[in-house]
């Protein structure tokens, strides 16, 4: 049974940061591209990062490129997402993805809320 639990969300001021984790179990963790995934209060997803299954190559959206990073543990079964020089714009569900190769994204955490206010 495939599942994946995100951590780290949580109020912040705009500028700070927070790291985001995704533990994931029920399948070969190293094996398959990851991807996180936002959506914000009354909008549609917006695919925020990916990350290959070797970690080397990752990639953003233009509106976080800079200030996020996208890593993995693969001994550890883990995503993570480094979200740093926050903005209100950035408040939102924040999932962590698992990519099944041939048909897109296939299974979703329920997600870690990031809010940025002051």
């Amino acid at each position: 049974q495939v599942q994946l639990v995100e951590s780290g969300g949580g109020l912040v001021q705009p500028g700070g940061s927070l790291t985001l984790s995704c533990v994931t179990s029920g399948f070969t963790f190293s094996t398959y591209s990851m991807h996180w995934v936002r959506q914000a209060a009354g909008k549609g997803f917006q695919w925020v990062s990916g990350i290959t299954r070797g970690g080397e190559r990752t990639y953003y959206t233009d509106a976080v490129k800079g200030r996020f990073t996208i890593s993995r543990d693969n001994a550890k079964n883990t995503l993570y997402l480094q979200v740093n020089s926050l903005n209100s714009e950035d408040t939102a569900h924040y999932y962590c993805v698992k990519d099944s190769t041939y048909y897109g994204m296939d299974y979703w955490g329920k997600g870690t809320l990031v809010t940025v206010s002051s």
